[in-house]
């Protein structure tokens, strides 16, 4: 109970600042229309509560599972074995995503139904397990990260070059889909689990990176997949997000349907690895998998209510307050945008479980609010970054991801190893459910009031940017933390000096 307490603590401290941004902005310059405002403060206790409960369930169950099932195929040592296993798991983890059947369906009606929903996801899942069986290649082969992801994301702006700019917002936000709240501490804990039983002395660097590298392989996937489709811009339309109902119980009892779906589809994959797992490499003793098999029930009954409380009361507020503002004026909707982005990456979920890690991992060298701090700065400039883009007529989304991705190529040839993987990982932890619904519906929202429909196009490309600009604050945060101190120069006092 007292741990349960102290992440609700941290989930309050998380939640109410945005939730007070918001009531503010209600009161003065965007009101919420009819009933919005009561599901908005529904969905921000949902969030709390549900946020809490899910980092516990992850602390006793997603977590432990990981650095188990990497630290059993380490002491394997058949790299055959370890590379067939992150295969699988990288597939069977992602092909059932949430996120990920969204942003499918929406490349669907986006490109007329040229490239399918089964498509996406397949392609996607199978560029997620492919990374990550590459990723744990790597640790065992102790390649440097920083070479590998100049390859990689080398690879990716070649082929962006080729591609039209609807085609790389399609592709570069599927990437960040694919990585959900389940997944990507399940892939942090992997990696670690790898690492620490491989040992040697980069054990503490190759804790990090597994997580960012696996996005490079959707990306690449759907990025192949519209050149050979020969697709240069959309032909079809998103459709729009429908407008909470008026009566709250029928609408609530609505939403929290389909996230028990989405759930369900997400965590059985994870349960099923888990007790596969169990049976062949862990051998956990009974109250162990118990445990861990409880934590899974708390992982499910908190995501369950998180979700509820983000789609329920925070996305179409996002949608509403973004609109509203574009319509007023663009530097006042840019400045209320650094603030949500500043404060909606705290109730993030992924960014709670990496921070936590990076922080046992250095021993409390690097702390948790630090990170925090550098992510939130990061995710803030990355939607002023996003908004300009589609306030400005004729901005491509190249102009952001190109440059950004070449300038983390060249960061990562000057920053520590350690920061490098710990930058990829935390533009991963930030593209997670409230990038995907609170500030991907306020862009929409701004996009929809300048352009019309059209503008949900040009939105594509928000969750990558979202996934870009942490990785940079991180690396930079590398640079200035481990950059050497002037030693103060000594004072010679005048008696010293007649001597």
């Amino acid at each position: 109970m007292g741990v349960l307490l102290s992440k609700l603590s941290e989930t309050v401290m998380a939640v109410v600042p945005v939730s007070i941004l918001v009531l503010i902005l209600h009161f003065t310059v965007a009101p919420l229309p009819g009933r919005e405002l009561i599901h908005f403060l529904i969905g921000a206790l949902f969030i709390i509560l549900g946020l809490a409960i899910f980092l516990l369930g992850v602390d006793l169950a997603v977590t432990p599972v990981g650095t188990h099932v990497g630290g059993a195929l380490a002491r394997r040592r058949s790299l055959p074995l370890m590379m067939g296993v992150g295969l699988v798991l990288g597939f069977f983890i992602n092909v059932a995503e949430p996120n990920l059947l969204v942003i499918a369906s929406q490349i669907t009606h986006a490109t007329g139904g040229i490239i399918s929903v089964i498509s996406v996801v397949l392609l996607a899942s199978i560029g997620v397990g492919l990374m990550i069986a590459l990723g744990l290649l790597r640790i065992i082969m102790q390649w440097a990260l920083n070479n590998l992801l100049l390859i990689c994301f080398g690879v990716i702006c070649l082929l962006a070059v080729i591609s039209s700019n609807d085609m790389l917002g399609i592709a570069t936000d599927t990437s960040g889909a694919t990585t959900g709240s389940m997944t990507v501490p399940f892939i942090l804990a992997l990696g670690i689990g790898v690492s620490r039983v491989h040992g040697g002395k980069k054990a503490e660097e190759d804790s990090f990176g597994l997580a960012g590298l696996s996005t490079a392989g959707p990306m690449t996937a759907v990025m192949i997949l519209t050149l050979v489709k020969g697709l240069t811009d959309v032909s079809g339309d998103i459709p729009e997000a429908a407008s909470a109902q008026p009566d709250l119980l029928p609408y609530l009892l609505g939403v929290f349907k389909g996230v028990l779906v989405d759930v369900t589809s997400a965590i059985v994959p994870l349960v099923i690895i888990t007790i596969l797992a169990q049976y062949t490499l862990l051998k956990l003793s009974k109250r162990a998998f118990y445990r861990i098999l409880m934590g899974f029930v708390y992982t499910f009954v908190g995501f369950i209510l998180f979700l509820t409380g983000v789609n329920a009361g925070f996305m179409n507020a996002g949608k509403v307050i973004g609109q509203t503002l574009a319509g007023q004026s663009v530097p006042l909707v840019i400045l209320v945008g650094s603030a949500i982005g500043l404060l909606v990456i705290l109730a993030e979920p992924s960014v709670h479980v990496l921070c936590a890690q990076i922080e046992d991992i250095t021993a409390g060298t690097i702390t948790k609010k630090l990170i925090l701090t550098t992510l939130a700065i990061g995710v803030s400039l990355a939607l002023v970054l996003t908004l300009l883009r589609l306030a400005t007529p004729g901005a491509q989304l190249w102009y952001i991801l190109l440059p950004g991705y070449l300038l983390c190529m060249l960061l990562s040839r000057l920053t520590p190893t350690l920061f490098v993987g710990m930058g990829f990982d935390a533009g991963t932890a930030a593209s997670g459910p409230m990038t995907a619904t609170f500030i991907l519906a306020f862009a929409q929202g701004a996009a929809t009031a300048w352009k019309g429909t059209a503008g949900l196009i040009d939105a594509f490309g928000v969750i990558a940017t979202v996934a870009l600009i942490p990785i940079l604050a991180v690396q930079l945060l590398g640079i200035i933390a481990t950059r050497p101190k002037k030693r103060p120069s000594p004072v010679i006092s005048p008696e010293a000096k007649e001597r």
